[in-house]
């Protein structure tokens, strides 16, 4: 069996919000996730460079709260706040792969709720 051309179901879903994002001429608020903490920036893709970013590893989010979704609210609140004051109000949302639940989606309903537009 050809192996090659089998694609998992996380990068067919990576695949598809990535041609979204690209045809969107507006910076994207890029989410990653991994085991422990979660992480959020905000990208220009017409000058390559991150305006701003936040995460759950910094000093100010509460060390017990880090991996969980009230430590994806938070950094959805502090990347909205540092975005609007960068001048951001309109943004792509790019999940990366994961799905749309838990905390992503805490994440996005936070900076929403905030004013960050997407």
């Amino acid at each position: 069996m050809n192996t090659r051309y089998i694609r998992s179901s996380s990068q067919r879903r990576k695949n598809r919000t990535r041609m979204a994002v690209r045809s969107a001429q507006k910076p994207r608020l890029s989410v990653f996730r991994s085991g422990r903490y979660i992480y959020a920036q905000i990208i220009d893709d017409s000058k390559h460079c991150t305006i701003v970013s936040a995460s759950s590893i910094e000093k100010e989010c509460d060390l017990s709260s880090r991996s969980n979704c009230l430590a994806a609210e938070w950094v959805g609140k502090k990347i909205a706040e540092r975005g609007l004051a960068a001048g951001l109000e309109k943004v792509v949302f790019d999940r990366g792969g994961y799905k749309f639940h838990g905390r992503v989606k805490a994440l996005a309903d936070s900076a929403r709720s905030i004013g960050l537009n997407f």
